[in-house]
């Protein structure tokens, strides 16, 4: 999952701390700090988080994510920093799973002549009444071309596709709004509450729950 800096926004809860640095190799090293509010509770949100197809159409520029052993996959994206843009393959695994409160994730990608990215990251949730608090570290580096692109532009990049997966990944989290298949009773769980955007989006498409 891309946690990256982001801009303030409606489900925004702190500005994230970024920082951008070279290292001896000549890559470009970042850490990233911040936190998100998912209008979801945190049994729903952490099903989202590990939902192969969420997470493909949330995460930015994404062309394909197969599965590739347990709790892994294989990545297709693409990615503009400043004037580059590269196509990335790669592999993302799940690590230290801690069932529904958090997980890390190790990743890297090579975009060809443009270079390459690889890091971890830290995903903790905690409930906050009918929500759920998002927390995340991000420690990534970049190589090649991408990393001779200055600090400012990466960061630029790194808020929009934090803004962009938030954006994505909220809207999918949504209860009861839009998208309603004809059933009502499929717009709710066994409870009666409403499920969220993503649930009944994969329910009309026949997809599992």
């Amino acid at each position: 999952m891309p946690a990256t800096t982001s801009s303030r926004n409606a489900t925004d809860t702190s500005p994230p701390s970024h920082a951008t640095r070279p290292t001896l190799q000549g890559e470009r090293a970042m850490q990233l700090v911040g936190e998100q509010r998912i209008p979801a509770d945190q049994r729903t949100t952490w099903e989202a988080l590990n939902d192969p197809e969420v997470l493909r159409q949330c995460i930015p520029g994404c062309d394909a994510l197969t599965e590739d052993g347990e709790h892994a996959y294989r990545v297709d994206m693409s990615v503009r920093i400043g004037p580059i843009s590269a196509k990335f393959k790669g592999r993302l695994r799940l690590l230290d799973i801690q069932a529904p409160t958090s997980y890390s994730l190790e990743f890297e990608g090579q975009g060809g002549a443009a270079g390459f990215g690889k890091g971890t990251a830290a995903v903790r949730l905690e409930p906050e009444a009918d929500a759920t608090r998002l927390a995340y570290t991000v420690d990534a580096s970049i190589g090649g071309k991408l990393a001779q692109v200055g600090a400012r532009l990466i960061e630029a990049a790194a808020r929009k596709l934090s803004d962009d997966f938030f954006g994505k990944f909220n809207a999918l989290m949504q209860p009861g709004t839009g998208d309603a298949p004809a059933d009502a009773t499929a717009a709710a769980d066994s409870s009666g509450n409403a499920l969220p955007r993503w649930k009944r989006l994969f329910r009309k498409e026949g997809a599992p729950s």
